[in-house]
Formats: C-alpha cells, sequence, structure tokens
C-alpha cells in the first residue's frame, strides 16, 4: 500500500509529483499494466521455432546487405 501525506506548507502540484514518483519506484503501475490481459504461455517448441525464424531472417538482412540489395 502506497501512502503519501501532505506536508505542512505544501503545494497540491508538489505532492501530485512526489505521488508519481513514488508511483514510478514503486513498480505498481507497470505491474498492474502487465497484468492487464491475460496472456497464454506459448510452448518450447513454439519459442524454439521463433528463434530460429528471426536467426535465419537476421542472415538473410545481413546477407542482402552485403550484397548491396538492402
Amino acid at each position: 500500500m502506497l501512502q503519501i501525506i501532505k506536508k505542512e506548507g505544501e503545494s497540491s502540484a508538489s505532492l501530485l509529483y512526489r505521488f508519481t514518483k513514488k508511483m514510478q519506484q514503486s513498480g505498481i503501475l507497470r505491474e498492474s499494466k502487465k497484468r492487464r490481459f491475460y496472456h497464454r504461455a506459448v510452448n518450447r517448441n513454439k519459442r524454439f521455432e521463433s528463434a530460429l525464424h528471426r536467426e535465419i531472417k537476421r542472415e538473410e538482412t545481413e546477407k542482402a546487405k552485403k550484397l548491396g540489395l538492402l
């Protein structure tokens, strides 16, 4: 739980600034955005195939750059 108490003589703008700073540092907002949607776990074979695909595409683009096609 995050609790911010207004200091004596503190403006509402500086209070809001301190609150947003504390929210960012705590990671609450990042965690809530991450949990906003359900992501189904990708199985091991699918991850491996996509990594292979990325590697092949990367090699193809490097080869095309060397040949001056890109």
